[in-house]
């Protein structure tokens, strides 16, 4: 993920599914500059960490409820 997507993400009111590793994630602060996000898992906000963003990914749900033929 880029810096910037991720600063979007945090920023963001909406509930976006970001995973570090699969565990997913929430994103509670981005530095742009360094390419670095703090983040803590869902299941145990106690444990936060920096990370690089470059790690982090978002995802996407693939249930569409238009059909394509």
């Amino acid at each position: 993920m880029e810096a910037f997507r991720a600063k979007e993400i945090a920023d963001s009111p909406d509930a976006i599914t970001v995973s570090y590793f699969g565990v997913p994630v929430f994103i509670e602060h981005v530095n742009v500059g360094a390419g670095t996000a703090r983040i803590h898992p869902m299941a145990t906000p106690e444990e936060e960490q920096t990370v690089p963003v470059e790690v982090l990914e978002e995802e996407f749900n693939d249930e569409s409820d238009v059909s394509f033929v």
